[in-house]
C-alpha cells in the first residue's frame, strides 16, 4: 500500500446553508474539529459527491480553480468564497474508472464550482481551500445500488491518496422542518435515523441500498434520495467489507439529522 492511501471514506450531513455562519449548531464544531479529532491526514486532492448537484448521466466538474456556487434562497448570503483548486487531473481519473466498471457515458464540466453541499463544509474542515477539489453529480433514477456500485469503481482513488466524502443530509424533508422548536425531534426521524444507523453499524449495506423497501419512513425521510444517495457512494467506495461508525450525531429544527459517518475498509 502507497504511503498516501486512504482507508477511510466519509458521509457528511451538511444541513442547510446557514452551517457557514451558524455558530450554535454542534455539527459546525464536529467538522471545525476535523482534522484534530476524525482525520489527521492531508489527502492529496478531494472527490466530493453532492446530493446538490443531479445529472442525468454521472458527470465530474474539472475546472483549475473553483468558483464559489451561491444555490440557495432565503438564506443571507455569506460573505465567503472557496478559491479552492480545481483537480482536472481527478475528474479524468474519475471518469476511467467510471467507464471501466460499466458506467458508458460518463461527462466533465468545465465551468461548474462548488455548490454548498462541497463548500461550506470544507470551509470548516480544510479552512485554508488548499487542497485541490472535484465534484461528482448524482443521479436520482438510479437507485442505491446504482450509487453504491458507482463507490464501488471508485475505490481504487484511496489508494491515490484521494479522500472521497458523499456529502448529503441523514434525513432530507424540507417541509417538515419546525423552525425555532423547543428540540423535540419527530419520531418519524428518529426511526428512520436510528434504523439507518443500526443497518449500517451491522454491515447491512444491500438493506441500505433497498432503504425504500426496508426503512420506515423512508419516503417521508427522504422524499426525493439526492442527499441519501452520497452515502450510498460512500459506502461502497469504502468496500463490501467496510465498517461503518458513526462519528457525529445532532438534530435541528425538529427533522434534520446531522448523522454522519466513516467507513474503514477491511482486509476480510
Amino acid at each position: 500500500m502507497e504511503d498516501n492511501a486512504i482507508m477511510e471514506t466519509f458521509y457528511i450531513s451538511h444541513g442547510a446553508p446557514t452551517l457557514a455562519i451558524d455558530d450554535s449548531l454542534p455539527v459546525r464544531h464536529f467538522l471545525e474539529h476535523w482534522r484534530e479529532k476524525i482525520f489527521s491526514k492531508k489527502p492529496n486532492s478531494i472527490l466530493v459527491i453532492s446530493g446538490h448537484w443531479e445529472t442525468d448521466e454521472p458527470t465530474v466538474n474539472s475546472v483549475q480553480r473553483c468558483d464559489t456556487i451561491y444555490d440557495f434562497n432565503g438564506f443571507p448570503e455569506p460573505l465567503y468564497q472557496y478559491p479552492a483548486p480545481g483537480a482536472p487531473d481527478l475528474a479524468k481519473r474519475v471518469k476511467e474508472l467510471l467507464k471501466e466498471s460499466g458506467f458508458k457515458t460518463v461527462h466533465k464540466d468545465k465551468k461548474r464550482g462548488l455548490d454548498h453541499g462541497t463548500w461550506v463544509p470544507l470551509m470548516l474542515m480544510y479552512p485554508e481551500a488548499d487542497i485541490p477539489v472535484c465534484q461528482l453529480s448524482v443521479q436520482t433514477h438510479g437507485d442505491g445500488t446504482y450509487h453504491y456500485n458507482m463507490g464501488r469503481a471508485l475505490a481504487p482513488l484511496k489508494e491515490e491518496g484521494v479522500l472521497i466524502i458523499g456529502s448529503g443530509t441523514a434525513t432530507h424533508n424540507l417541509r417538515s422542518l419546525q423552525y425555532g422548536n423547543d428540540g423535540t425531534v419527530a419520531p418519524w426521524a428518529v426511526e428512520f435515523d436510528k434504523w439507518l444507523e443500526e443497518a449500517l453499524l451491522s454491515g447491512r449495506y444491500d438493506d441500505v441500498n433497498h432503504y425504500e423497501k426496508k426503512a420506515p419512513y423512508a419516503k417521508i425521510a427522504h422524499p426525493r434520495p439526492d442527499h441519501l444517495y452520497p452515502l450510498h457512494v460512500a459506502m461502497g467506495a469504502a468496500g463490501d467489507n467496510a465498517k461503518a461508525e458513526l462519528i457525529h450525531h445532532s438534530w435541528s429544527d425538529g427533522t434534520l439529522s446531522y448523522a454522519s459517518y466513516k467507513f474503514t475498509a477491511t482486509s476480510s
